[in-house]
């Protein structure tokens, strides 16, 4: 350990309290210089320092009070005064050397006895000093040689062929235990249900007994908990272990679970190495955990269900089993997300987590396969899996969710397939088993269903002829609806912008209720029933609108109306919509006509000749969902789109991944290089919209926005948005105005 000048102070100290010393020197016990402040060491000092360690090895007792140095004499140099510095047990642990300057003729040779009491506070310091650097190396050399050890068992455990979840926590947990000399390890994960232990069939009644107090103390403090001093109840040891607990922190900061660590009352304390060793461990569990486990749900993901199944099929001799497998789907998801907000419905997909994980027999293991689609793999026969898929569905219909209107009553789908167990079989298993859910879906919903050949394709058109009827007597008794949800500009850089509103369409049932696209679109696409549903639309807006064409004038406002491939492959629909937009005298920069990319892309000469007649006659004209077509920007040069919206999946996605991210920045970059507005959908939170705002996206549309709202109350709002423009749209007929 290199002391550099750091000793100095202690030269200036021994210089004020003895004035004839000259330099001051540091030796180790085995005679090595350790410091001095000498410009150079005359090399007699180091021979006499050797035959002074000799002397206290012969006697031992040199080293005592009355005998703790001697005086020495240099040739050439004045005398020289070595002193023992020995540690609390009196043995040597460094030696100091005071060199003096040179007695004259006349000068009195200063007593060893003299020299030393004169530097006695400064010997003892320096003592202290020494004594406490000493400890500190011999800590980091032994934490250094501990971290290397903990590196390669970490290197192995992190390293076995097809382990994943679970698995791979046992073996974390059974070299942690053997290393630290532990006689029970435990991981517990309470958002996750998660519980492993190390040995697997020993007592872990002490785990069970401790660990919501553990959870609380590592929650609270953030930090490792060592409980060496175990409580005692009336002379009775309350708890006969020692216990290490360290907090499982995510990738977010927040401490989901705990690592705890038992030793017996009779083993050895838990010191601060064995601490710092069970904090890495905790890391390296928290990172599997994350890696494995899907953070919404708590339940495994796709890659890790697939790991387990691989691991199970192996360790059960690679025979096939009895096996079977549930696929899961949320029913109208789409509904909450759409009404409620996307934080709702992932409030519902943790719910339903939740409840699998509660309920999941012994052996079964459940994953998240996507969005609103689990896949849980039972060690039992169909109809046992359907016993369970039975009451899991019945248990999610009695979930409440924060935030749900109480008329919608949440509900899964299932279906249940054979499953031989082998990891090779596991994509036809789950592509059985969602056929069987998507037959549960068009039975009805909310029902299990065994997986048929040939049976789902004809109950898909028997549901959707029923849809279809319901729809044409919507149209025919005017039970569709449209709202408006604004869009609403992030940058002022030209001056105030204008408001957009979409409009969005609904059908109501016959008692009211408001019924979302996704349930009725599938049926009204099948029976070729779009364009009229778009005529229907746009001749609406129109007669909404007339009365107002005064206050449109300036078109304070931008309506965006959606209409579908079918309405371009339809001769007669161009000329509809340029004559109604013509014929109603209103500014035709107040529309802007949305149609999807893959619509767009499917018609593509339809589709340039209609964008190009709506932005002569001054419409403005949007490319729905882009960047999820295949050519999106080879055939954005040939449309005249004036607007392009963001698909809303890399918006929802852009905060945890790079793709995404960068995705919308390069459709923002491209859109402004080609003077194109750009919207980006489904912002769903303030963290989004800051983030999207940031990456040069124009406007902005979601809940974290603007919730939609029934057409009345934008066209109340009108007469404010009018008196904040300037400008004229002049109309052919002035006096068409007043009527």
């Amino acid at each position: 350990m290199s002391l550099e000048t750091s000793m100095e102070p202690y030269a200036q100290l021994v210089g004020s309290l003895l004035p004839r010393a000259a330099w001051l020197s540091l030796f180790d016990k085995t005679g090595k210089l350790l410091w001095t402040s000498a410009a150079s060491t005359n090399p007699d000092l180091f021979a006499l320092v050797l035959q002074g360690i000799a002397s206290i090895e012969s006697h031992p007792d040199h080293t005592s009070e009355g005998a703790g140095g001697q005086l020495v004499q240099l040739p050439g140099e004045g005398p020289g005064y070595l002193f023992w510095l020995c540690d609390e047990h009196g043995a040597l642990a460094s030696i100091a050397a005071v060199v003096c300057n040179r007695v004259r003729a006349d000068g009195e040779l200063l007593p060893f006895s003299y020299v030393r009491e004169q530097l006695k506070p400064a010997l003892e310091l320096l003592r202290r000093d020494l004594l406490a650097r000493a400890d500190i190396r011999n800590l980091n050399e032994s934490l250094t040689a501990r971290d290397k050890d903990l590196e390669l068992l970490l290197s192995v455990t992190g390293s076995h062929p097809g382990s994943s979840g679970s698995d791979d926590l046992r073996s974390l947990l059974a070299n942690a235990t053997a290393h630290l000399k532990c006689v029970l390890a435990g991981i517990v994960v309470p958002d996750k249900g998660l519980v492993v232990t190390h040995p697997g069939g020993g007592d872990d009644s002490i785990l069970k007994r401790t660990q919501r107090q553990l959870l609380a103390i590592t929650q609270t403090r953030r930090d490792p908990l060592v409980i060496n001093k175990i409580a005692t109840q009336a002379g009775q040891v309350a708890i006969p272990y020692r216990i290490l607990a360290c907090p499982l922190r995510q990738g977010s900061g927040r401490t989901s679970g705990v690592l705890a660590l038992f030793r017996k009352l009779e083993a050895p304390e838990f010191l601060a190495r064995d601490v710092h060793l069970a904090d890495l461990v905790a890391h390296k569990i928290a990172a599997s955990i994350e890696t494995s486990y899907d953070t919404l749900s708590g339940l495994l993901t796709r890659g890790a269900l697939e790991q387990r199944v691989k691991l199970h099929y192996s360790e059960a001799g690679g025979k096939p089993q009895r096996w079977s497998l549930l696929y899961v789907d949320i029913d109208e998801l789409h509904v909450i997300n759409e009404n409620f907000g996307m934080h709702v419905g992932d409030q519902a997909i943790a719910q339903i987590g939740e409840l699998l994980r509660k309920h999941l027999a012994p052996g079964a293991f459940a994953s998240r396969i996507s969005g609103d689609r689990f896949a849980i793999v039972m060690l039992s026969d169909i109809d046992e899996s359907s016993m369970f898929g039975e009451g899991l569905r019945e248990g999610v219909t009695r979930l409440t969710t924060a935030g749900v209107d109480a008329r919608f009553r949440l509900s899964i789908s299932l279906g249940v397939a054979h499953f031989t167990g082998r990891d090779t079989d596991l994509g036809r298993a789950l592509a059985e088993a969602e056929s069987a859910c998507k037959a549960a879906k068009d039975r009805g919903r909310n029902r299990l269903e065994s997986f048929q050949e040939n049976d789902v394709s004809i109950i898909r058109r028997f549901t959707d002829i029923n849809v279809a009827t319901d729809v044409r007597a919507a149209l025919a008794e005017n039970r569709l609806r449209l709202e408006a949800q604004m869009i609403v500009p992030f940058h002022n850089d030209g001056g105030p912008a204008r408001p957009h509103y979409e409009l969005l369409l609904r059908m109501l049932d016959l008692e009211g209720n408001s019924i979302g696209p996704d349930r009725f679109l599938s049926a009204a696409l099948r029976y070729q029933m779009m364009p009229t549903i778009d005529r229907w639309v746009i001749s609406s807006v129109i007669e909404l609108l007339r009365p107002r064409r005064e206050l449109l004038a300036t078109a304070p406002v931008t309506f965006t109306i959606n209409f579908s491939g079918q309405s371009l492959l339809d001769e007669e629909f161009a000329d509809y919509v340029i004559r109604s937009v013509e014929t109603s005298r209103i500014n035709p920069a107040v529309f802007c006509f949305e149609l999807t990319e893959s619509a767009a892309v499917a018609s593509m000469t339809a589709a340039e000749a209609l964008m190009s007649r709506l932005r002569k006659l001054g419409c403005g004209v949007a490319l729905d969902d882009f960047g999820t077509g295949l050519s999106s920007l080879s055939y954005l040069r040939s449309m005249p789109v004036s607007m392009l919206k963001i698909d809303g999946s890399f918006v929802r996605d852009i905060l945890r991944d790079e793709r995404a991210e960068s995705m919308v920045r390069a459709i923002a970059q491209l859109a402004r290089a080609m003077n194109i507005t750009t919207v980006a959908e489904y912002v769903e939170t303030e963290e989004i919209r800051t983030r999207v705002r940031s990456l040069g996206v124009d406007y902005g549309q979601g809940f974290a926005i603007a919730k939609p709202v029934p057409v009345a109350e934008v066209l109340d709002v009108l007469p404010v948005l009018a008196a904040a423009t300037t400008g004229a749209y002049v109309v052919d007929e002035p006096a068409a105005l007043a009527r």
